[in-house]
């Protein structure tokens, strides 16, 4: 298959439409990764599980899309960018609605991945077709138009989907999704079917392609089940960990010698596309990560709807899509790793405001730092997105956006398991605390115990107050330890994006 030199870029209204079909098709895969956050009680109570059994609906959808999104560079190669677009966008918009009709969990579930393999390859293949649609020294406002929707869409998910299901229902979370998905594949069918690249027979890797879906899928069904199984004390975990560890070392060994492998491993030799999408990879499983504990935490512990949990985080959508085509339209003119410095730095000052909460905190306060976490949403896909991409020919990018969104994607899913997990873990260890104390006699405690029932409560009555008291004491004080674990990880992440090379000033007339 011969390269084709670059299509000229789009103009006018074309340009507009054409950028607004990838942008939606961008924005509602992401928003499905978190509309259901919010939800997950609702969900959980219809379906007669647990919560925590019920982030199965998003780990599910989580990890299907990161398996699929390797694929993107080989399936665009095959049927074309935009063929292979329009087709995920169809597939996409059908199963969310079978998410929508789905009467059980396993059903939610079963759909959830079809609607996330689905979903796989629309990240890269809007960023590489909003690349071929704009000019070289416009490549910043391209990735600015697909930054806003991924980083924007997770604030407006909580949102919502607390409106929608505390005043309609939440199968209409997965509804929406059909007029979005039939506007978007009509806008790309309109304007970038006529610009499809070049494609033709391929050849696709099925040892390595067999060997991703083993270990990715085995490391998150170790971290989804490890802790109701006891995690290592269970045989269980303990296979899955052992397959997931023998399944990557195989597949890393049989990726660097396939002549034509399904991850382009050798772009991890390029400074900037390791550290970039390494950093990337990391602060996005942080910031999903806690973007789901906190509406669970308001919800569970502290009287929040759905709704109002989803307002909590709405603001932070403020800053994010003001700031961000600022942030586009500065690539090419300020360092990248300063803008990333700015984001990096206002996430740990964001996660470590919140590390102070306590079961008194009003909803001001909570607004507080998620309106200054806007600013730092702006300044944090477009950057590193350009730092991934400096250097790469628009022939790679496909593969280079497909194992970069790869690792994002993974990363938000086991941070999302991993999160969950340490949540419920250091809220036993304050749990158990707490209750030693008050066997202990502690002083405040025992003044609890001694106003209640002085107010009329039996022991019964006092035993059961006293125990919800602790219980929302010790969910808040884990939550409060996520915050500031994550903040520090984030000042972390400061040291490695000052070793990638800055990627060179593009003028007008350069060609890519």
């Amino acid at each position: 298959m011969s390269a084709a030199p670059p299509l000229p870029p789009l103009q006018g209204g074309a340009l507009v439409a054409g950028t607004l079909g990838v942008s939606l098709a961008t924005f509602m895969t992401v928003l499905d990764s978190s509309i259901a956050n919010v939800s997950l009680p609702a969900i959980a109570g219809d379906m007669g599980v647990s919560p925590t059994q019920g982030t199965w609906v998003i780990t599910s959808f989580g990890v299907a899309n990161a398996i699929s999104v390797p694929l993107t560079g080989w399936m665009a190669r095959r049927f074309g960018q935009a063929r292979l677009m329009l087709c995920c966008v169809a597939a996409f918009t059908v199963f969310s609605w079978l998410c929508g009709m789905a009467g059980s969990l396993e059903m939610l579930i079963a759909a959830r991945v079809l609607q996330g393999l689905a979903a796989g390859p629309l990240v890269p293949l809007s960023q590489t077709l909003l690349l071929s649609s704009y000019p070289p020294a416009r490549a910043g406002t391209a990735l600015a138009a697909s930054g806003v929707t991924v980083l924007v869409a997770p604030v407006v998910g909580p949102l919502l989907g607390g409106w929608i299901t505390d005043n309609i229902a939440w199968p209409w979370i997965f509804y929406i999704n059909i007029p979005v998905g039939l506007i978007s594949a009509m806008l790309i069918a309109s304007v970038h079917l006529s610009r499809e690249s070049p494609h033709g027979p391929a050849p696709l890797d099925y040892a390595g392609l067999a060997l991703l879906v083993v270990w990715v899928g085995s490391l998150q069904l170790m971290f989804d089940l490890g802790k109701e199984l006891d995690w290592f004390e269970s045989v269980e975990i303990t296979a899955l960990g052992v397959i997931a560890l023998t399944g990557f070392l195989f597949f890393l060994a049989w990726e660097l010698t396939e002549r034509h492998p399904v991850v382009d491993l050798s772009l991890f030799a390029r400074r900037n596309f390791l550290l970039g999408s390494v950093s990337l990879s990391i602060a996005f499983g942080l910031f999903f990560g806690n973007a789901v504990i906190l509406p669970i935490w308001l919800q569970q512990h502290m009287g929040y709807t759905a709704f109002w949990a989803g307002i909590s985080l709405a603001p932070m959508g403020v800053f994010a899509i003001l700031l961000s085509p600022w942030v586009g339209r500065q690539i090419g003119r300020v360092d990248p790793r300063l803008l990333s410095t700015v984001s990096f730095s206002g996430y740990a000052l964001v996660l470590w405001m919140r590390s102070h909460f306590n079961t008194e905190v009003d909803l001001y306060t909570i607004l507080i730092p998620t309106l200054m976490q806007g600013v730092s949403t702006a300044f944090f896909f477009i950057p590193l997105q350009s730092i991934i991409y400096a250097g790469l020919p628009l022939s790679r990018r496909p593969s280079a956006g497909g194992l970069s969104t790869f690792l994002r994607v993974s990363a938000g899913a086991f941070g999302t398991s991993a999160g969950a997990t340490l949540w419920e873990h250091r809220a036993s260890m304050h749990h158990a605390h707490l209750v030693e104390q008050i066997a202990a006699g502690h002083s405040g405690g025992q003044s609890v115990v001694d106003t209640l029932r002085q107010s009329g409560l039996g022991p019964a009555q006092t035993a059961g107050y006293i125990d919800r008291m602790i219980e929302q004491q010790a969910f808040t004080m884990a939550a409060t330890d996520i915050f500031h674990l994550s903040a520090g990880v984030f000042v972390l992440l400061l040291v490695p994006i000052w070793f990638v090379r800055p990627p060179a000033p593009v003028a007008s007339g350069a060609t890519r």
